[in-house]
């Protein structure tokens, strides 16, 4: 067994303390006499309906590659949801809601974080470097504000935001807020469903799969593709979070659950044919498709599945009521599994997948669930992003983030959309293919490539959903904003430079997609 550097949960608080920690530190401090009125404010505003969020406990559960338009709820016609779509009656469905970026880790750190790509510390896939794709000391994370406020935590599923390497170490999760880990550290062990092994907090633990491996295992990042296959990574990840929320369900709790479904297993399909793996293919079986095909949809209904169970259990347990769901997506469907896109057409209306800014890259499903809390059957078009869950489960649990591009929800999730604060514009980049970026401001879309050079395309979303029409040039005043706002966005990282820098070095490889 291999262990990692650091093999103990730190509170953030007991740290070396830097400039940033002392300063979130005092201030903490000084509205700590606020607090009491806070809350009490808090919870008699809530008593009214009929919920007490101080104790109010969440599971975020972020799927991987999952499309805007891969769930029947969201317009999906052949693949079957029913859980997800029960979630949405019984919830409220977003229809404006974005991933934090259009890859992998830069999407988690901004959900973990309440920090645009703009402004946070991991802003793309590492390539071949862990160090540089993992949260610092001083990277104040969700996990973190919910345990200060006295909830238990956990990770269950794909990381990607730390690693055993000493350089890395720094971001694992219990270093980061959580009080207990089970799945993988990085993204392209996580490609594989069938691993040698998963991680319990800081412990390689054995799975009785036998792999073949990659020249990625070099840069510390295990990929690989089975040759016999037994354990099944989801079902084990799933198995672990609900056994967690059993353990847990008599004290307030954060889950955050990130399973890899429906990620490509990309060394797979290099090695075998096929990247989407699944024990079975279900109610898909028997169709005349590819099994590719059959792969992705038994995929996302067995993720469905898993979600059913959840809730089962919230309702077995006597806590859904006080259990506030999120259900959601990294970022925009994948394309390197070998399934027929234009088949599942997984962005629906949305232009563009995974990789993209426009809309199908970044545009995600968003179900909240929580009975008589969350009104039924419910749709909002309030236009919000995965950073908004810092000052969300900041408002739950009591305490104010700081220094985060992050609003509260819990307005429009209560179903009082007049007091819900709006984000001015939202914010992306990307650092592939020679860099981008993208604002959305109202019903206005802005995408600039090359980043901080290149020329801007403009969009109306309101009436051009799919992003065919630039009309830049026909209004030039609103290019001008948009373009203040992509340059006052963007914040110099030395990890991560703009088109026309040197890029991180590629991992060994053949040069495809890397995650």
């Amino acid at each position: 067994m291999s262990t990692p550097a650091a093999t103990q949960p730190t509170s953030r608080i007991n740290r070396r303390p830097t400039l940033r920690v002392i300063a979130r530190q005092w201030l903490i401090l000084g509205i700590a006499s606020f607090v009491g009125y806070c809350l009490s404010a808090f919870a008699a505003n809530c008593q009214a309906q009929e919920v007490d969020p101080p104790r109010l406990n969440v599971i975020i559960i972020n799927a991987d590659d999952l499309g805007f338009g891969d769930l029947g709820c969201y317009g999906q016609e052949l693949i079957k949801t029913p859980r997800l779509d029960q979630m949405a009656r019984e919830g409220m469905r977003f229809r404006n809601f974005y991933a934090g970026a259009t890859v992998c880790a830069p999407s988690r750190c901004t959900m973990m974080t309440g920090r645009h790509n703009g402004h946070a510390w991991v802003r793309g896939n590492a390539g071949g470097d862990l160090s540089i794709q993992a949260l610092r000391d001083d990277d104040a994370t969700i996990a973190e504000v919910a345990r200060e406020a006295g909830y238990r935590t956990a990770l269950c599923g794909k990381w990607g935001l730390g690693d055993e390497a000493e350089e890395a170490a720094a971001g694992l999760p219990r270093r980061q807020g959580f009080d207990f880990f089970y799945g993988y550290l990085n993204q392209v062990h996580a490609h594989n469903y069938y691993p040698e092994f998963l991680w319990r907090n800081e412990t390689k633990e054995p799975l009785r799969n036998v792999v073949v491996g990659t020249g990625r295992r070099a840069a510390g990042f295990e990929g690989g593709y089975a040759t016999e296959r037994i354990d099944y990574s989801h079902d084990l990840i799933m198995a672990e979070a609900l056994n967690w929320v059993r353990q847990t369900a008599d004290e307030p709790f954060l889950l955050v659950l990130t399973p890899t479904i429906p990620h490509a297993n990309n060394e797979g399909t290099r090695g075998t044919g096929n990247g989407q793996e699944v024990p079975d293919y279900g109610a898909y079986a028997d169709l005349d498709w590819k099994d590719q095909d059959k792969g992705q949809a038994a995929m996302i209904t067995r993720l469905d599945a898993g979600v059913g169970e959840l809730l089962d259990l919230l309702q077995e347990l006597g806590i859904a009521e006080r259990t506030l769901v999120l259900f959601t997506s990294d970022n925009g469907p994948h394309r390197e599994g070998g399934q027929t896109v234009a088949m599942f057409n997984p962005m629906g209306p949305l232009r563009g997948t995974k990789r993209d800014l426009y809309e199908g890259g970044i545009r995600v499903p968003l179900i909240a669930w929580c009975p008589g809390v969350v009104p039924a059957d419910t749709t909002t078009d309030h236009i919000s992003y995965q950073g908004d869950f810092m000052a969300t489960v900041g408002e739950i649990a009591g305490l104010e983030p700081v220094g985060a591009d992050s609003i509260s929800l819990w307005p429009t999730l209560t179903g009082h959309p007049a007091d819900q604060q709006n984000h001015e514009f939202l914010y992306w980049e990307f650092y592939e293919q020679g860099g981008r970026q993208a604002v959305r401001f109202g019903d206005w879309k802005a995408v600039r490539q090359p980043m901080i050079t290149g020329e801007i395309q403009l969009y109306n979303l309101a009436e051009d959903l799919g992003e065919a029409n630039d009309i830049a040039a026909d209004h030039p005043e609103l290019v001008q904003r948009a373009r203040e706002y992509l340059d006052q966005s963007h914040e110099p990282n030395p990890n991560w430079k703009p088109a026309g820098s040197p890029p991180p070095a590629p991992p060994a490889g053949d040069g495809r997609s890397r995650f």
